[in-house]
């Protein structure tokens, strides 16, 4: 079986005269966690959104398990499966979630919409054992959205993606909103739902910090390019683009001291465009201040 289950080839994406993504590539394997960090802007989530076939990229082409997503013969004969096998996650899951909706709706929709029968007999019978799976009790299968907290709209946005058993599950900033102690119980979350059913996991987000544990592999992403791909322990211990540098600097030190004596870095940069590699798994492009 090819370990490689998403593969990103040159890919660039323009809305009108902007520039958002600019030939990007990277791969991610089969049940790897795969962190993509850059601040807003950076062109994170329109990428997110090309590789979940929501917008179609203006050059380059994406593979996932080999289908090209930009062939729409292919798009069309395996639409089905792309369906199902990749899963959204977005930030604001007040606005993700219909709120006219209680929680087990919520929970079954993908599966009526694929016409899939529940494996446990019944569509609430479902949506109770994913919420539970999410660390949330079956009584909220009847409560609405609004009547949640961010932290548990959160998790049924996870059970609902879960319930269509993914290959890939895509996470755009999914802790952005939410306060410290909530963020570190979703992203504890993520990492025990990750071990327990294997699926590949794309993380984005704004900060280095929060995807520093869970990730095996990172790609730092500014100006709508790709500037640094390592895995997570080098790249945290060894950083070489300027902006990677910027944004390990911006995660705070727990002694104040230590925090002062911390050299400021600049933080705008010219990306030249050349790929240097340094080892088999770590990348730069070229930067100029």
């Amino acid at each position: 079986m090819d370990k490689v289950l998403l593969d990103v080839r040159h890919i660039s994406h323009r809305f009108g005269s902007v520039l958002a993504v600019n030939d990007v590539s990277f791969q991610i394997k089969r049940g790897e966690i795969f962190g993509l960090v850059g601040e807003s802007g950076s062109g994170k989530s329109t990428l997110a959104r090309l590789i979940m076939s929501i917008y179609r990229p203006t050059v380059g082409s994406i593979l996932f398990d080999g289908i090209d997503l930009g062939d729409k013969k292919q798009l069309l004969q395996h639409r089905a499966m792309l369906q199902s096998a990749r899963q959204l996650i977005f930030q604001d899951s007040a606005s993700s979630l219909d709120p006219r909706w209680r929680v087990c709706d919520i929970i079954a929709e993908p599966m009526r919409l694929h016409k899939i029968k529940p494996p446990r007999g019944s569509y609430r019978a479902e949506a109770a054992f994913q919420l539970r799976y999410v660390g949330l009790d079956p009584s909220y299968l009847d409560k609405y959205p609004a009547e949640l907290s961010g932290g548990m709209r959160q998790r049924v946005a996870i059970a609902r993606a879960l319930t269509m058993e993914p290959q890939l599950l895509v996470a755009d900033e999914p802790v952005a909103s939410l306060d410290s102690p909530i963020r570190a119980q979703i992203l504890n979350l993520f990492a025990h739902l990750q071990k327990e059913h294997g699926f590949t996991f794309l993380l984005i987000a704004h900060d280095l910090d929060v995807v520093r544990y869970l990730s095996d592999r990172i790609g730092v992403m500014y100006r709508g390019s790709l500037v640094e791909l390592a895995p997570a322990a080098e790249l945290f211990s060894a950083p070489l683009h300027p902006y990677t540098k910027a944004l390990l600097s911006a995660i705070p030190v727990p002694d104040p001291s230590r925090q002062k004596k911390r050299p400021p870095v600049q933080a705008v940069y010219r990306t030249a465009g050349r790929w240097t590699r340094i080892n088999d798994e770590h990348f730069v492009r070229e930067a100029e201040a």
